[in-house]
């Protein structure tokens, strides 16, 4: 066996394949945490439809449709490493209720902002700003704490699994919204996101984990980041796979941002299409997250990591070129099958190779990549699609995605070969 770091991987003790996907809620905490996660990210998903619409209200620009959903994925981009490495020295269960609580705070503080008429769009990209910041360091907590919730075992496929309460998330959250927007208003999406945070609290202070027991390292928080740093810069298929990752992320998935502009622009829907692409979108990535639990080991899954980036990059292409609401919701189904796909195997392959000490800044590294650098790809896309329009900007950036992702599996075969 390779001994280079990055290229050993934790194997299985069930080598049969699994075909139920539901098997990690078999272990109490995690049913706990999905069960809160997803119900919280109904609200979440419907706060990000109102921010999409009320953004483009207030501004009537791609550009700042653009700028608000960067400015939530701004601070990850500048804090998500640091935030990997508090994760790493810190209990995760306390940080990632107290980051919930945040979380919390800003929706109520964004639902008064707009049922009192005092929203603008400096406002709007302050608190998306806000949630970002909270994110930063929400989100490595979380991510690298699913391991203590069900153990190495059923890591790759609870993570699947989470991507599926995600997903189920997208689908219901904006199809609510787009009926809360059409009747009392964008200010009770935010009002129930609000609310929805209340399930998820409860579900956290009811998981029980052995006390956190804190390990003095005994180096500073600069030799902890360069630490992380140096490990991924010698684990060549970690390195690789964030790369890939970033490309994606910056030229794949602006097409989100960009949903409300092609909505209302180029297929002539409302709100309520909106809320129906964006649930296409998540009716196809749920499919694909309880499709890739139940595949097990049956296919190896940089393979499928490869054939997916591919897939997904045609199918936005495709997505750009569709100019009726019906057709672009059947593409977007596989869109949001292939973006779940890439992003659940990425994720759970990198914290499969990470060791235990380090599973904090790896996993802040790939949100550093997979959340962060979107602001970069917003702004780019909403500059370009302001000047040559947002059908050639999304199909053109897809583009890119598939020709970095052919170079990169082929220069690194061994990325194929991950089971």
């Amino acid at each position: 066996m390779n001994n280079t770091p990055g290229t050993e991987y934790i194997s299985r003790v069930d080598t049969h394949a699994r075909t139920n996907p539901f098997r990690p809620l078999t272990h109490r905490n995690f049913r706990i945490f999905w069960g809160g996660q997803t119900l919280s990210l109904i609200g979440t998903w419907m706060q990000a439809v109102g921010e999409g619409w009320l953004a483009l209200q207030l501004s009537n620009s791609a550009l700042m449709v653009g700028v608000v959903a960067g400015a939530s994925a701004l601070p990850i981009l500048l804090l998500s490493l640091y935030g990997g490495l508090v994760a790493d020295r810190n209990d995760k269960l306390k940080l990632v209720r107290i980051a919930q609580t945040l979380l919390l705070l800003e929706a109520s503080t964004l639902w008064w902002f707009t049922a009192s008429n005092h929203l603008t769009i400096h406002w709007l990209i302050a608190l998306a700003t806000i949630n970002g910041t909270i994110s930063a360091f929400e989100i490595p907590a979380r991510q690298s704490f699913i391991v203590e919730l069900v153990g190495r075992e059923d890591l790759v496929d609870a993570i699947a699994l989470n991507s599926a309460g995600f997903n189920l998330a997208r689908v219901i959250g904006p199809s609510i919204a787009a009926i809360v927007i059409g009747t009392l208003g964008a200010k009770w999406c935010f009002g129930l996101n609000a609310m929805s945070y209340l399930a998820v609290l409860a579900g956290l202070f009811m998981i029980r984990v052995p006390a956190y027991q804190r390990v003095d390292t005994g180096t500073s928080p600069v030799e902890g980041l360069l630490e992380g740093f140096r490990y991924m810069r010698d684990a060549p298929l970690i390195r690789v796979m964030i790369r890939v990752v970033g490309v994606t992320s910056i030229f794949g998935l602006p097409f989100l941002a960009m949903m409300p502009v092609v909505a209302r622009n180029v297929l002539h829907a409302g709100a309520g299409g909106y809320g129906i692409l964006l649930a296409c979108v998540g009716l196809g990535a749920l499919m694909g997250a309880l499709s890739l639990a139940a595949l097990g080991q049956r296919i190896p899954r940089g393979k499928l990591y490869m054939w997916a980036t591919y897939a997904f990059s045609l199918s936005v292409v495709l997505f750009s070129l569709m100019h009726t609401l019906a057709a672009a919701a059947i593409v977007l189904v596989i869109v949001g099958f292939t973006m779940m796909l890439i992003g659940a195997l990425a994720n759970g392959l990198l914290q499969s190779i990470a060791p235990d000490e380090l599973r904090g800044r790896v996993v802040s590294a790939y949100i550093f990549v997979s959340v962060g650098l979107v602001p970069i790809g917003s702004f780019l896309s909403g500059a370009l699609a302001k000047t040559v329009g947002v059908e050639w900007t999304l199909g053109g950036c897809a583009v890119i995605v598939l020709l970095y992702a052919t170079w990169a599996f082929a220069r690194y075969p061994a990325l194929r070969t991950v089971s």
